[in-house]
């Protein structure tokens, strides 16, 4: 095979990657959009997640300052799942928390805490 037909068959290899790819990806993305516009109505749900009574965050209606601003989540929680066991119950690192224990307790189920760690790691 000459060399620029093996350039040619790997070009064509590559579109058929990233295009394929491009069919995967937009999927995800709204799933997850889905997901964080879930977790942000139980986070500021008054009878559930109520985050905003002790949280600041974007977009928040009168928040509280006990706990931290909910701010570059992603690079404070690099790996997800430390935030979610963070809300699953941040009393394991600090005891002293005055945040509950979402999951420990079953305020959240673990359904309702993927979907709110979804939202806050977009903050």
């Amino acid at each position: 095979m000459r060399k620029s037909a093996k350039l040619v068959a790997a070009a064509s290899t590559v579109a058929v990657l990233l295009s394929s790819l491009a069919l995967v990806t937009p999927g995800v993305a709204l799933a997850d959009e889905a997901k964080a516009a879930e977790g942000k109505k139980i986070a500021e749900n008054r009878k559930k997640g109520n985050c905003f009574t002790c949280h600041d965050y974007k977009g928040a209606h009168l928040p509280g300052n006990i706990g931290p601003p909910l701010v570059a989540m992603k690079a404070r929680f690099p790996d997800k799942a430390k935030l979610r066991a963070q809300i699953w119950d941040a009393t394991k690192n600090n005891p002293n928390t005055m945040m509950p224990p979402f999951g420990r307790h079953e305020i959240l189920s673990d359904k309702e805490i993927d979907a709110v760690t979804e939202w806050v790691w977009t903050l």
